[in-house]
Parts: C-alpha cells; sequence; structure tokens
C-alpha cells in the first residue's frame, strides 16, 4: 500500500506518524512524508521579506520531515519524503492524484481550547476534495496499545461497499477486531412510538411490521459487509441500531471503546466530493479516529 502522511511538524501530524508504527506494514508498503507551506506576498514591497521566510522554511521544512520519518524508523516500510510551497490541502491532494497513492493519514489539527472534536480547515478539505480515502487520526490513538478495534457504518450503498475493499486492503494488525453496524432510520420516524402505540391496534400493527421488516432488510446488509470482511478480518460482529445514523454511530463507537470509526462519502448526487452530512458530522464530532471512504 502506498500512504501519504502529511505532517506541518505539529504534535497532531506525529501522533498520526506513531498510530502508523502499529500497523503491520512491511517493505512492499511505502510512506510519503509530505510537507506543504504557503506563502503568497501580496504586494511587491514584501519581496524581501518572502525571500527570508523561504530562507527559513528551506531550514526548517528537512527537520520538520526528518522528524516524522525518525518516529517511523521502527518500522521495516519503504520511506520518502517531500516538501512543496503551496496550500497544504491543495499539495495532499495533488500529491496523492500524481503519484496514485492509495491512503492519505492526516492529524485532526483544529482549534485549540475549544471541547468539541471539530478538525481543523486542512483536513477538512482534504477529506472533502480527496479522490482518494482519508484517515484522520485523533489525539485517543496517538499511544494506542492492544487490540485495534473498528467500528464499520455501513448502509449497503456502493460507498459503503468501496469502503469495505479500502478497509481490507490496509495493513491493519491481524487480530483487529471489527464490527459491522447498520443504522436504520424508521420509516415512522414522525411519530413518536410511544404515543403511536396508544393509539389503535392498526396503528401497532403497523410500527410491528416495519421495524421487522427493517430490521430484516439491516440484517442482509451487515452479513453482506460480514462475508466480504471476513477475508481479511478473523473477528467480525455484526449489530443494528435504529434511530439517527450520526448519533446511533457515535453512540456505538463510544460503548464499544471503538479507535477508527469507518463511514462511506456519500453525499449529493452531482457534486463531485461533497461529503454527506453523516459523514462530516462524524468527521467533526467522534473522539476517535475516522476514516473517510471514498468510491
Amino acid at each position: 500500500m502506498k500512504i501519504l502522511l502529511a505532517t506541518d511538524g505539529s504534535e497532531h501530524s506525529e501522533g498520526a506518524a506513531k498510530f502508523l508504527t502499529g500497523f503491520k506494514l512491511t517493505p512492499n508498503d511505502e510512506i510519503f512524508i509530505l510537507h506543504a507551506v504557503s506563502w503568497v506576498p501580496l504586494i511587491s514591497e514584501w519581496e524581501s521579506l518572502y525571500i527570508d521566510f523561504r530562507g527559513i522554511m528551506d531550514e526548517v521544512a528537512p527537520r520538520i520531515l526528518e522528524s516524522t520519518a525518525n518516529i517511523l524508523k521502527s518500522v521495516n516500510v519503504k520511506i520518502d519524503t517531500s516538501f512543496v510551497e503551496d496550500f497544504p490541502d491543495k499539495a495532499i491532494v495533488n500529491a496523492v492524484v500524481q503519484s496514485d497513492l492509495d491512503l492519505i493519514v492526516m492529524g485532526a489539527r483544529g482549534l485549540k481550547g475549544i471541547g468539541s472534536y471539530i478538525v481543523g480547515s486542512v483536513t477538512r478539505l482534504v477529506a472533502i476534495n480527496s479522490p482518494k480515502p482519508v484517515l484522520i487520526v485523533k489525539p485517543a490513538q496517538w499511544k494506542k496499545s492492544g487490540k485495534l478495534k473498528i467500528l464499520f457504518a455501513t448502509d449497503g450503498s456502493a460507498h459503503s461497499e468501496a469502503l469495505g475493499e479500502v478497509l481490507s486492503s490496509i495493513p491493519f494488525p491481524d487480530d483487529t477486531e471489527v464490527t459491522v453496524l447498520n443504522v436504520v432510520f424508521p420509516v415512522l420516524t414522525d411519530i413518536p412510538e410511544r404515543f403511536a402505540l396508544e393509539i389503535n391496534d392498526r396503528i401497532k400493527e403497523m410500527v410491528a411490521g416495519t421495524r421487522e421488516a427493517e430490521l430484516r432488510d439491516s440484517e442482509k446488509i451487515t452479513e453482506k459487509a460480514r462475508q466480504y470482511l471476513s477475508k481479511r478480518f478473523p473477528a467480525i460482529t455484526e449489530i443494528a441500531r435504529f434511530g439517527d445514523p450520526s448519533e446511533e454511530i457515535l453512540k456505538a463507537a463510544e460503548t464499544l471503546n471503538t479507535d477508527i470509526i469507518a463511514v462511506g462519502s456519500s453525499g449529493m448526487r452531482g457534486i463531485r466530493g461533497m461529503l454527506g452530512s453523516v459523514s462530516r458530522y462524524i468527521m467533526n464530532h467522534a473522539g476517535c479516529s475516522v476514516l473517510i471512504g471514498k468510491k
């Protein structure tokens, strides 16, 4: 697998590098460490300042790249480093396209002092515009020990199946545990169940019948996912939930002490790169790392 590890020298970037050391990487795998800086002088009077800045970055950039590469020294994998002057999100997406890489790994650097898990603007833009999967590593996984736990949220769509292929291709440890989750958004969601059941027997039968049908469909979706994931992962569990997908995925991740939530990127049809509302919500609010799949 060819992995692009984006770094800005921050603890978030180095935390992402540390997380990669727990993967089952081999000499056949490659990690491309990229550091990008944008500096566009707005007026000609800034030319001398730009020259000074460029000189400083020419000294600092190699140190940033070396620091990140040193974290991966214990891993028997091919490592390449590069520094480019460009907008970071654009540089990352261009690099993954031009070199035909398989996966982007980034730290979730966001705003300091904010209690939520909102990711930084560069990470968000890369997740939206990248044609390849993006693994956003959050602080909880910087010093991961023990078995890796993945929550694979699937809706049975082509985007979810593509994400399943991505999961199977990433060199996770052999003892990685995968939980396949399908969240059913109830057809009768506009009628609170506790009120509907009080109306009459007809409503009761309708609610019960609909719930059974939804559960059967959900079981078919998780079973199909289990079948194609079992070729790669020996430990797979299937669960179904009813409710709002965004909320139920986060609840399940917290209950299971998940390390990575894997979600597809399906969004509005016809808008290239648009992340779906569930993907955006999970990316911003998950306490654990998030893998955004791409079809």
